[in-house]
C-alpha cells in the first residue's frame, strides 16, 4: 500500500468521534469538563480507548450534564457564612 492510501485510509477509520466542543473547563466540584462532560481520566485516554468503551462513555455523558446545572451558591451561600 501507498504511503498516501495509508494516510487516507487513517482519515477513513470507523471510529467513535470524540464529544469534544472545545469549551474546555473542569467543574471544580465534581471533576468534569463542562463542554463535554467526561472526566479527565476519560478525555486523557479517549485515543487509546476502544469503540465499545467509547460508546459505554458517550451513553452515560447525559446523566453527567444535570450536576453541573445545580447553582453552586451565590450571594444566599456568602450571606449565610
Amino acid at each position: 500500500m501507498s504511503e498516501k492510501a495509508q494516510k487516507d485510509q487513517v482519515w477513513k477509520r470507523q471510529e467513535v468521534e470524540s464529544p469534544c466542543i472545545q469549551i474546555c473547563v473542569v467543574h471544580p466540584e465534581e471533576r468534569i469538563c463542562t463542554g463535554c462532560y467526561r472526566s479527565i481520566d476519560e478525555i486523557t485516554r479517549w485515543s487509546k480507548m476502544d469503540n465499545d468503551e467509547r460508546s459505554a462513555i458517550l451513553d452515560e455523558l447525559p446523566t453527567r450534564a444535570p450536576k453541573l446545572r445545580k447553582r453552586r451558591g451565590g450571594r444566599a451561600s456568602r450571606v449565610a457564612r
